[in-house]
């Protein structure tokens, strides 16, 4: 890398399944946001409603969206410059109850964080989360007509083998199905950019979710499962994708992409 490319400025973005904010800020939270340093982090599955945490992040902009259910789901996120726009959700009754997305528009972007149905133990809300997937892409889609789209989160899928430790024991379990992974593929075969894999094709054993059960992430027994991609209009202005694999604090680690700004 000359010294030239290492000066144009960049633009950070990062995004994390905290796994309960309020749990995360007791593991280090605020340190691990401060050492990343980002120009906005999202995040997903804050577990809280309206006043029941504070986040001391100066210079942050703040943006939340609560799921109707004590306890459960959640987004929110955190911009240093202010948005032109923030809506939460997808303008769709059915979906909107579990405070799954916040849109930011941006000057020349919009960044989407999202909180991707579980599809459970059973796959009890596999036939939901197809419904949840078409609705999603249509809604970037949508997006993508007036501006350049980022969508990053939690997407609760890993797409290839390569993807999770165990693919054949795994095959068929929430997050592993044809299904799930089919979905993925078509927001792919849309034109969506999946910047880690853009970056590196053929990296294995790179996770970014790991069970708390079986020492999993001792073990490094973990799926790639959070997700950014990009419109393909933003190609030449991406710079790099990282996971975050040493960061604690949930069973989630944070995943960065790096922008020319």
């Amino acid at each position: 890398m000359t010294t030239a490319e290492k000066e144009e400025k960049k633009m950070k973005l990062v995004s994390w399944n905290v796994n309960g904010i309020r749990a995360c800020l007791t593991k280090g939270f605020l340190e691990s946001v401060n050492s990343l340093d980002p120009d906005v982090i999202c995040l997903q599955e804050t577990k809280c409603q309206k006043g029941q945490v504070e986040v001391e992040l100066p210079g942050y902009h703040m943006y939340w969206n609560y799921a109707s259910r004590k306890g459960y789901s959640g987004t929110a996120l955190f911009s240093r410059t202010e948005p032109e726009e923030v809506t939460c959700g997808l303008g769709i009754e059915e979906h909107d109850k579990e405070g799954r997305v916040i849109t930011a528009s941006f000057r020349d972007f919009h960044l989407v964080t999202v909180y991707t149905p579980n599809s459970q133990e059973g796959l009890k809300r596999l036939e939901y989360r197809q419904i949840w997937e078409k609705d999603f892409l249509a809604y970037l889609l949508k997006l993508q007509e007036t501006k350049p789209v980022i969508c990053c989160g939690d997407m609760n899928v890993a797409h290839k083998e390569i993807d999770l430790k165990n693919p054949k024991t795994n095959h068929m379990n929430a997050g592993f199905t044809d299904e799930e992974r089919e979905c993925f593929s078509r927001v792919l075969e849309a034109g969506f950019i999946d910047t880690f894999r853009y970056f590196y094709p053929d990296q294995a054993e790179i996770y970014s979710w790991w069970s708390y059960r079986f020492k999993a992430r001792e073990k490094n027994a973990g799926w790639r499962i959070d997700y950014f991609l990009t419109s393909p209009s933003l190609k030449e202005r991406l710079v790099d994708a990282k996971i975050h694999t040493q960061i604690l604090g949930s069973d989630h680690c944070p995943v960065e992409l790096d922008l020319k700004d």
